[in-house]
């Protein structure tokens, strides 16, 4: 069951109020942001959960209000709707525990079989959760994206950064199936089209994990895509293969080749936690005695946008039909669905 516990979030705001005012709290800036970031989303969470109060206080007066006078109707429906988001965005705050939770993302596109369709499937993917993000008011910054031969894009991985990225972008993570007529095929024929999305926690760069050197390959080549003056000029480009797992990462958007392999670098070292995180999750379905398949043919949901339109989430049954409005970025229905049956299950 998923609850949210203003008392307790008092008491936690109470002490980290406390720790702030220790003698020293500064000297340690890293362990001192972090502990200022906590207290700033406690805050937050609060005031939401206030502002709620005071929001479903005045309900009664319009109720009231509208009973006699039809003109107040549009004005309790406004305040209905509102107070329904709010109620979401509250009960999505109550589900992030985890470590990384709360922090930034990477995320990492990659075309999947069905050749210059997933590639362009890819690419509208990647635009998708840019405008989902922008309307969210998060910031993405490409850390990479090759192109595909004809059109659109083999791979790109970004950044993502917000309150809570990591925790609800971990409900967009697998396989996205695309049904459509193909505008690469003369025949104009009913193509289906695969990508997958990884996503992984942005960690710190002094993160406690150690990668040796001799366990990577190093690929230096020339940026591909729009960029500065730079761009396809030096090898500054890093693609790093952790060979004992086969990972794969890769960073151009820096000045410098120094720049993006130390990028790449912390995202090797967030993927490597995520496969971790990943592990010690399948070992516990596994004890439970859960079927637990996330494999690259698991798709998670399917685009179709012929010979109907519908998005339908297999995982919790949401079927959306206007399906435009989804790859425009509308995706908080789908991805609220998601978390609260996770949470459910859990």
């Amino acid at each position: 069951m998923i609850t949210f516990d203003p008392g307790a979030l008092a008491a936690r705001l109470s002490e980290l109020d406390t720790a702030m005012e220790s003698p020293g709290f500064w000297e340690d800036q890293r362990a001192a942001a972090k502990v200022a970031a906590e207290r700033a989303r406690t805050q937050k969470k609060i005031e939401t959960f206030e502002q709620l109060q005071a929001d479903s206080g005045e309900l009664d007066f319009m109720l009231e209000q509208a009973a006699e006078d039809p003109a107040w109707r549009d004005e309790l429906d406004a305040a209905l709707d509102r107070l329904g988001r709010e109620i979401a965005m509250l009960q999505e705050q109550a589900l992030f525990t985890g470590e990384y939770d709360s922090g930034p993302a990477v995320v990492g596109v990659h075309a999947g079989a069905g050749g210059t369709d997933s590639q362009d499937w890819a690419q509208m993917l990647l635009r998708m959760y840019e405008r989902w993000a922008d309307g969210r008011g998060y910031k993405v910054e490409l850390l990479e994206q090759t192109p595909g031969e004809e059109a659109g894009l083999k791979s790109a991985t970004f950044t993502l950064t917000g309150e809570n990225a990591y925790g609800i972008m971990q409900a967009e993570k697998g396989v996205h199936r695309l049904v459509r007529l193909s505008p690469f095929d003369s025949a104009h024929r009913r193509h289906t089209s695969f990508a997958q999305l990884e996503v992984s926690p942005l960690v710190e760069d002094d993160v406690d994990l150690e990668i040796d050197e001799s366990d990577l390959r190093i690929d230096t080549y020339r940026s591909q895509g729009a960029g500065g003056q730079h761009v396809n000029k030096t090898d500054s480009a890093v693609r790093l293969t952790h060979l004992p797992t086969g990972l794969v990462v890769q960073c151009q958007n820096e000045r410098s080749q120094l720049q993006n392999k130390a990028q790449a670098m912390r995202i090797l070292k967030s993927r490597l936690i995520e496969r971790e995180e990943e592990l010690r999750r399948e070992a516990l379905a596994k004890e439970r005695g859960e079927a637990q398949d996330i494999s690259f043919g698991s798709q998670i949901r399917s685009y179709v946008l012929h010979p109907y339109t519908m998005v339908n989430d297999h995982r919790t049954n949401i079927k959306i039909g206007n399906a435009q409005a989804v790859l425009d970025g509308d995706l908080d229905e789908l991805i609220h669905a998601y978390l609260l049956s996770k949470a459910a299950a859990a």
